[in-house]
């Protein structure tokens, strides 16, 4: 028997109602004085359960009193392996995510009685570090304190006064808001929120906020519909009003790869007769949908709408005059680099 096991055994015989003698545990368990004893200073030490002996009454009992310093427990929360291996991992993932460390630091110790648990020599949380590559590309930094903030006025439905310092227009305004909800996208933290200033939702960079306070004023709800309606249609982190539809041409050397790619939860793709693959999206800021049709270079082609064909066209030829050089002035021809940042992958 695992101890895993066993200890699962053993607690399912504790109780907070009655007690449950030493003799008592050793024979409905069937294992020695030494392990019991053992396994009763594991479950007190290291899983700090709240595990008290009456001396009264001759037993041992959970102790889950209110004001008693003893904890509460959620019942049956007993793990296998394998469910204790993927936790771990979870944590790792979390932490890489977690700006500064806010959540790490409060999930550590439980991470680090569930390695325990698993009564590994080995220790399997550093395992997993080693074992489980996480790289981030583009994450800006964040300030701890911020976050923490905009965190506790989320949960506790408060408003924030904030300093913004907007990168597209290079304005700083002091503003009142109501948070909605946080969202991880691309590497970065993006809060959505009622903007009181503009009278309107509004998407706010959590990087971009210098000063964050929590109100006393309850902050404005707004329905997980609304927020949908105004943040989900349209493609990547902007939002806006009117939707459009651009429909790319891939290549049928990058199709292989764009073919698997969710680029939009409404996209329609299809491939042509040529093997070209075919992607609609929809969209209502042309910004960052531009940024991800020109790293596909000459291997992506817009075919609509026109207006989105003219402004890629445009920043294709202002990169070209960025990039000049003698070789083009000569009327060499320099053959672009071609594959995908996956052709490395074996």
């Amino acid at each position: 028997m695992s101890r895993t096991d066993r200890l699962a055994k053993l607690k399912a015989r504790l109780s907070p109602h009655s007690t449950v003698s030493f003799d008592r545990l050793l024979s409905d368990l069937d294992i020695s004085r030494a392990t019991l004893t053992r396994d009763i200073a594991y479950l007190r030490n290291v899983l700090h359960m709240p595990l008290e002996f009456d001396r009264d009454r001759g037993g041992y009992f959970l102790d889950t009193r209110q004001g008693s310093g003893g904890q509460l427990e959620m019942a049956n929360l007993w793990f296998s392996s394998p469910e204790i291996h993927a936790l771990l991992t979870m944590q790792h993932l979390l932490a890489n995510l977690d700006p500064g460390g806010i959540l790490t630091a409060h999930v550590q110790p439980l991470m680090e009685r569930l390695n325990k648990l698993l009564g590994a020599a080995s220790n399997d949380v550093q395992a997993i570090r080693e074992r489980v590559l996480i790289v981030g590309q583009g994450k800006r930094p964040i300030t701890l304190a911020h976050f923490e903030r905009i965190g506790s006025a989320l949960l506790q439905r408060k408003r924030l006064l904030v300093t913004y310092a907007a990168r597209s227009s290079a304005t700083v305004t002091e503003r009142e808001i109501s948070p909605q909800r946080l969202v991880h996208y691309r590497e970065n933290w993006y809060l959505e929120a009622w903007c009181h200033l503009r009278g309107e939702l509004r998407r706010f960079a959590v990087d971009a906020i210098r000063e964050a306070h929590v109100l006393a004023r309850p902050a404005r709800e707004v329905g997980g519909r609304t927020l949908k309606t105004v943040f989900g249609p349209a493609y990547g982190i902007f939002s806006g009003k009117q939707i459009q539809w651009a429909r790319l041409r891939f290549s049928p050397e990058r199709a292989r790869w764009v073919a698997h790619e969710a680029w939009h939860p409404k996209q329609k793709g299809r491939f042509d007769s040529d093997g070209h693959y075919l992607l609609d999206i929809p969209y209502a800021d042309h910004r960052e949908l531009m940024m991800d049709i020109l790293k596909h270079g000459r291997h992506c082609e817009v075919l609509g709408p026109e207006a989105l064909r003219n402004l890629v066209s445009a920043e294709v030829l202002n990169m070209v005059k960025t990039h000049a050089a003698p070789a083009f002035a000569a009327g060499s021809t320099i053959e672009p680099a071609a594959g995908h940042p996956s052709d490395h992958t074996p």
